[in-house]
């Protein structure tokens, strides 16, 4: 198998994390999936700068990153607003399962979009991805100090959310 083809694979192996980060960072399912395509043709153009024996999943995750600060750039300069998670479509989900688990999920969808984006990255690498916390900071651009505190944060806005009923999924 060739080097490309292997990329290619692993990829494509590396797709539900993918969606599941550009989830938590553009909440929209549309900018999302919108993200994700972004990511992986700027990761297969860029093919040649990986650094074999490095994590291919820190490099996809810091261009997603990149791509989302570049996006959010774009609408500030064109003046847009962002849109978050909408109650009416979160709503249509509640009634279609009426389990425990739906009415969870909602409820920490809400308060991971009420994060702080630096938080809200974080606590998903470190606590969705299960990610290294140096892989993590490294992926964020940022020291291993700098995200420990982002994501002491982001567990006590989330625990204060979650244990207090302040949401309205």
């Amino acid at each position: 198998m060739s080097a490309d083809e292997s990329m290619r694979q692993s990829l494509g192996e590396l797709l539900p994390r993918l969606r599941r980060f550009a989830r938590t960072v553009a909440w929209r399912r549309e900018d999302a999936d919108d993200l994700v395509q972004l990511a992986l043709e700027r990761a297969l153009r860029a093919a040649d700068q990986f650094e074999p024996g490095s994590r291919l999943d820190s490099w996809l995750f810091r261009i997603m990153k990149n791509a989302w600060t570049d996006e959010l750039r774009g609408r500030a300069r064109r003046e847009a607003v962002l849109v978050p998670v909408d109650a009416e479509e979160a709503g249509e989900r509640v009634g279609v399962s009426e389990t425990g688990r739906l009415i969870t999920r909602l409820a920490v969808q809400t308060a991971m979009a009420r994060l702080p984006a630096e938080q809200r990255m974080a606590v998903s690498l470190v606590l969705v991805e299960g990610m290294a916390y140096r892989d993590a900071a490294e992926t964020l651009g940022v020291p291993v100090g700098t995200l420990t505190s982002r994501l002491a944060r982001g567990r006590e806005a989330l625990q204060r959310m979650l244990g207090d009923g302040d949401l309205e999924p």
